[in-house]
């Protein structure tokens, strides 16, 4: 059997129609599941990512589309930690992967995933990518590209580029999309962490055209 198959297997092996059931309520009924916790499907996952049986970086991409063209979730999930394993190896041609994957049974458990760990990795090694293949994303009105531009630096802690904090949120004050909003007051607020004094300026500064969201969240750790 190959890669796919046995870890279809293996999951369909741990399989409970009663959690599924609940799992796809939570993500409104967008997607088919197995029904795995996730510490389950952790442990189920795990013989396919040990560095004697990884595929091939070569197969990383059919591998990736194949799984993540099929309807249950958790291939999606496996398919993000099995990125994960070659983030050293990352070529400036994967970004057209994370974009597919991004832009393809999106959703923002997924995307968010994307993001911060493959997209943020990718430009920590390509910094000099991050204009052109950002303003694409911001122009492109998909939302969860721009969502992927606002929180990609979300591990960066000290080294946020507010300059690009600048870029991708004041194009996107005013819109009434809650995912936005939402990344918009998620981002600030991480960088509270590191700069506190930063971010109460920028709310202070766009006080009237932030959303109450944006806001709230951004100040949430600040007392």
């Amino acid at each position: 059997m190959d890669y796919v198959s046995q870890l279809e297997e293996e999951f369909l092996k741990h399989a409970d129609r009663n959690i599924a059931q609940k799992q796809k309520a939570y993500l409104k009924d967008k997607f088919q599941l197995f029904g795995l916790p996730t510490p389950l499907r952790k442990e189920a996952q795990k013989p396919f990512l040990i560095k004697e049986n990884l595929p091939e970086k070569s197969e990383l991409s059919k591998i990736t589309k194949e799984l993540w063209e099929k309807p249950q979730r958790e291939f999606h999930y496996f398919v993000i930690d099995l990125n994960r394993m070659y983030l050293k190896k990352i070529e400036k041609q994967d970004i057209e992967l994370f974009e597919f994957m991004i832009t393809q049974n999106s959703w923002w458990d997924t995307v968010d995933l994307i993001a911060t760990n493959l997209v943020g990795g990718y430009f920590k090694l390509y910094p000099n990518e991050i204009n052109s293949i950002t303003d694409k994303w911001m122009k492109s009105e998909n939302i969860w590209l721009q969502r992927t531009c606002l929180i990609f630096q979300l591990k960066y802690k000290e080294n946020i580029n507010t300059e690009l904090l600048n870029r991708f949120i004041l194009p996107l004050i005013g819109t009434d999309e809650f995912f936005i909003n939402k990344a918009i007051g998620w981002i600030l607020r991480e960088y509270t962490r590191t700069n506190p004094e930063w971010v109460i300026k920028f709310v202070e500064k766009h006080d009237k055209e932030l959303s109450n969201l944006s806001k709230r969240e951004a100040l949430k750790l600040i007392s």
